[in-house]
């Protein structure tokens, strides 16, 4: 199996931690090591480093070629522009017909952590079995839910079709992204959506013939070298929301993982409970709960007093404030950083 690993997002609700030149996946914040290390040192265990693969745009070559040194060359795909994962996926297929590759492939991200990564091995090895069985269809991994998380997607599933090894398996039924906070706690005590990871893994075949069928328009500009004129869709509304839903099924597991995505959610994915601080670098905390406190300007130290659901992040060149609400807003304050043509700092 030719597993491709997307690594050429922004991260800018990661900001200040994220910046336009050094995105969150090669932030190496966890232990000294970058998501990106994480995520290639998962797979090694069980899978070749020569049928691994990772997706990206030109200015981030050279971080992967200095994080992942054994990659080889040519496993960097480069996409020629941002244009949303809708030609991105389409890239990373034809690429891989272009190389003579059949059978199966995965789709995998760059910055997402897992506890417990041999689950995430043992999914993959088991999807590939099962697109090995009937490579016309799709394979979503889930993931267990552990609470209602209102900022992640969630695969709607229906009757339990089989088990493979330890894996149940389900029909699939679609998926909500960011429900609001009533319904995801419906959804989390109803036990028939599981969180979504993003992860699927299918057949080459199988998904050309998607993009050929769903998306001709993204598919022929694609395959035709006119990928800066390919529509800028997600790969959900390009494919997922168009395909028949007898044709994926949805395999549960276990893993462990976290979309580090928001610094919030970087802050659950560090914490061992809902309550405690979080603490990077010169810091000192009193009274505070719920919160992450990160500083990584080692000349100054930060301090904080009575916090509850907060998080303070300070770089060298910048420092952020924000509650565990309003994180998701970091985006906009993207946007008022650029009009004050503050683009220094981003």
């Amino acid at each position: 199996m030719k597993l491709i690993i997307f690594a050429g997002g922004i991260g800018t609700r990661l900001w200040p931690l994220s910046r336009e030149n050094s995105p969150k996946q090669f932030d190496k914040i966890f232990n000294g090591y970058s998501t990106l290390q994480l995520a290639i040192a998962r797979l090694i265990k069980k899978f070749e480093i020569n049928d691994i693969y990772i997706q990206t745009l030109e200015n981030f070559v050279d971080n992967i070629k200095e994080q992942i040194p054994d990659l080889p060359e040519e496993n960097i795909i480069i996409e020629p522009a941002r244009r949303n994962l809708g030609p991105a996926v389409c890239l990373s297929v034809l690429e891989l017909k272009k190389r003579g590759v059949t059978g199966p492939m995965a789709i995998l991200w760059a910055d997402h952590l897992m506890d417990k990564p041999n689950e995430f091995t043992d999914a993959l090895e088991t999807s590939e079995k099962l697109i090995n069985e009937n490579g016309e269809r799709f394979v979503f991994l889930s993931e267990k839910p552990r609470f209602a998380n209102n900022n992640l997607g969630w695969i709607h599933v229906g009757e339990k079709i089989d088990k493979v090894k330890k894996f149940d398996y389900f029909s699939f039924l679609g998926w909500k992204y960011k429900p609001s906070q009533d319904e995801c706690e419906q959804m989390f005590n109803g036990g028939e959506y599981f969180w979504n990871p993003g992860y699927f893994i299918t057949s080459v075949e199988f998904l050309e013939k998607q993009y050929q069928n769903l998306a001709t328009g993204i598919y022929e500009a694609v395959k035709n070298g006119k990928y800066e004129e390919a529509e800028a869709t997600h790969f959900d509304r390009a494919i997922i929301e168009k395909v028949d839903l007898a044709n994926a099924v949805v395999l549960k597991t276990d893993m462990g993982w976290s979309d580090p995505g928001t610094l919030y959610a970087l802050k659950e994915a560090l914490a061992d409970d809902s309550d405690e601080v979080v603490e990077q670098g010169n810091v000192t905390t009193l009274n505070c709960q719920d919160s992450l406190v990160y500083n990584l300007n080692e000349n100054n130290l930060l301090t904080a007093v009575g916090l509850k659901g907060m998080v303070v992040v300070a770089t060298e060149d910048a420092t952020i404030v924000a509650s565990r609400e309003e994180v998701v807003n970091i985006t906009k304050l993207i946007e008022k950083l650029r009009e004050e043509s503050k683009n220094q700092y981003l």
